[in-house]
């Protein structure tokens, strides 16, 4: 892992969740690789709202549940910087070493992934589709698609990794 201060070119970014399929940030680290780019993995805590925007480092937020803020922060940045570092032991050796970092962002995942890829200039936003099932369908219903907005709402590719888990054994 390394600072935001990356040598070279503009980062990938990339939006990560908790529990979210490993396609994602595989993918996602395996086209950094390839395109010889640094990678930055954006997790963004909806429970939160931002307060100030400060590119150089994670958003000033302020909790909605403010009693939990602190540790579960920490447990979520600990569970996804381990996803992040098993992905990256998946990039095929001949692809090459990628730097990468990790930042936590607050309020609306499309928005936030949009301002954090503005700032960076990343050239590509990477995020992934809702599982399946009802609970998935009913939040994205009433939340919408951060994939959707990303390819309307701004002006750089968006990059969709599919849940590749075939329907019949998509049963948990």
């Amino acid at each position: 892992m390394t600072s935001d201060r990356f040598s070279g070119s503009s980062p990938l970014l990339v939006g990560i969740a908790p529990k979210q399929h490993p396609e994602v940030l595989q993918t996602a680290a395996i086209l950094a690789a390839r395109l010889k780019r640094p990678l930055l993995c954006a997790y963004v805590d909806e429970a939160s709202y931002l307060v100030e925007w400060d590119p150089a480092r994670s958003a000033h937020r302020l909790s909605l549940h403010p009693d939990t803020d602190d540790d579960e922060i920490r447990a979520v940045s600990s569970e996804l910087r381990g996803a992040i570092e098993a992905a990256m032991a998946h990039v095929p050796a001949e692809a090459g070493r990628t730097e990468w970092t990790f930042r936590t962002l607050a309020g609306d995942p499309a928005r936030a992934l949009a301002r954090l890829a503005a700032e960076s200039d990343a050239p590509m936003i990477v995020v992934g589709t809702s599982e399946r099932g009802f609970t998935h369908r009913l939040t994205e219903a009433l939340n919408g698609s951060v994939g959707a907005w990303l390819v309307h709402h701004q002006s750089r590719p968006v990059l969709v990794v599919p849940y590749r888990m075939p329907a019949h054994e998509d049963r948990t």
